[in-house]
């Protein structure tokens, strides 16, 4: 199994990115799939979920700002992050909770102020 995240990058305060998750090795549509992210000396935290079904969850701190989506030919699960904040700032991986769960390798999102 191999998750492959890709997108981040440098962003002023208010911008956007939108970030991507290649998966090999295991079908997106058949697996709860998740976007985590860890601040420097911080925990890491689930930001945002999306269920077989398709149904999604978001942390509080990013609703109605953050969207998850898949593509299922693609296999592909992707994050749009909108009017970003400094606070935003942190590594995204995403993984999935299996069992056993995995996890990207994880990009880099800088939001300067």
């Amino acid at each position: 199994v191999r998750l492959v995240e890709s997108g981040g990058g440098l962003v002023q305060a208010g911008g956007s990115l939108s970030l991507s998750c290649a998966a090999s090795g295991i079908r997106i549509s058949a697996n709860t799939m998740g976007w985590y992210r860890q601040a420097p000396g911080k925990q890491r935290e689930l930001v945002a979920s999306i269920r077989i079904g398709g149904s999604t969850n978001y942390a509080d701190s990013v609703k109605g700002r953050f969207t998850i989506s898949r593509d299922n030919a693609k296999n592909t699960m992707y994050l749009q992050m909108s009017s970003l904040k400094p606070e935003d700032t942190a590594v995204y991986y995403c993984s999935t909770p299996g069992p056993p769960p995995y996890w990207g390798q994880g990009t880099q999102v800088t939001v300067s102020s």
